[in-house]
């Protein structure tokens, strides 16, 4: 690594750690982002530089946002009375993107895993359950993956939540719009006909 290139060699190994980029991709976007650094590099490297001091956790639900509150918790159209349970951060920005969910989230944080020794006091299973009570929640929808992970995780949550007043749901799986049984998994095929409804 010559001199000449140490600074520009050390971004794109930075750039490469992100997902779904490797060091070609990286490579190609900074060089990129080199030729439009008027447009496109000083104004990156500001807006890091400010999601960097300013961004944190909501302490009520794990989402992120640039306040201790985020947005949804603290808006009052959001109250009603429905919590969904989602496993991580990019999986509350789903449900949001899809605009059907008026209610709020609570962001796991990960699931449970023996293996990985993650536990329920690892991730936001306590605050979770407190909520329920605080919040007068009705309904928690458990929208986690359908990965044994997952799985496991929403069962453990069901199950602390038997002795509570609340209703608990899960998303449907099965055949999403516009599939193909053809091309579609036998354990998709068999959570879609286990959730079969009628016409």
């Amino acid at each position: 690594m010559s001199d000449a290139t140490k600074e520009i060699d050390a971004l794109i190994a930075l750039m490469a750690r992100l997902p779904g980029l490797g060091p070609r991709s990286a490579r190609r976007a900074v060089l990129h982002m080199i030729k439009k650094r008027g447009l496109l590099m000083a104004p990156l490297a500001e807006a890091l530089q400010s999601v960097a001091a300013s961004a944190r956790e909501c302490l009520n639900c794990g989402n992120i946002g640039t306040s201790d509150i985020c947005d949804i918790c603290a808006s009052p159209k959001r109250q009603t009375g429905e919590i969904c349970v989602v496993e991580d951060v990019a999986d509350l920005w789903a449900m949001e993107r899809a605009a059907v969910f008026k209610g709020r989230y609570h962001v796991l944080g990960g699931t449970l895993s023996a293996l990985d020794a993650i536990g329920p006091d690892e991730l936001r299973i306590p605050k979770l359950l407190d909520r329920v009570v605080s919040e007068e929640v009705s309904e928690v929808i458990l929208a986690l993956n359908a990965t044994i992970d997952g799985q496991t995780t929403a069962h453990y949550i069901a199950s602390e939540l038997e002795r509570r007043d609340v209703a608990v749901t899960s998303l449907a799986q099965g055949v999403p719009i516009g599939g193909e049984l053809d091309y579609l998994d036998d354990g998709t095929i068999s959570a879609a006909l286990k959730a079969r409804k009628a016409l």
